[in-house]
């Protein structure tokens, strides 16, 4: 099965930024939508943001609009999200996750990362 690996996370001051990377491998990294999920402690998985198989379309979650970017780099079987002005309330655990056609819901996803940490000071 596809492995999916996130790194980049850490410990930043509010308004600072990261960016995040997601490694693919196993299978043909374009046939795939790529997002991005949060979850902090004791809530549930939440999207974040979205992105088609050639970049041609993205989608935010309203919270994070202007703020955070997707990204993909086929050729490098990388998914990225730069994540600039950050909040406290973006702290959370990160994950990519894969599936064929693009999706909110993270019910609907195949593959998963382990997640990266993200913690934003105040």
């Amino acid at each position: 099965q596809v492995l999916l690996v996130e790194s980049g996370g850490g410990l930043v001051q509010a308004g600072g930024s990261l960016r995040l990377s997601c490694t693919a491998s196993g299978r043909t990294f374009v046939s795939y939508s790529m997002g991005w999920f949060r979850q902090s402690p004791g809530k549930e998985r939440d999207f974040v943001a979205v992105i088609s198989k050639r970049s041609d379309n993205t989608y935010y979650t309203d919270s994070v609009k202007g703020r955070f970017t997707i990204s993909r780099d086929n050729a490098k079987n990388t998914l990225y999200l730069q994540m600039n002005s950050l909040k406290p309330e973006d702290t959370a655990v990160y994950f990519c996750a894969a599936r064929q056609a693009m999706s909110i819901l993270p019910s609907a996803y195949d593959y998963w990362g382990q997640g990266t940490q993200v913690t934003v000071s105040s």
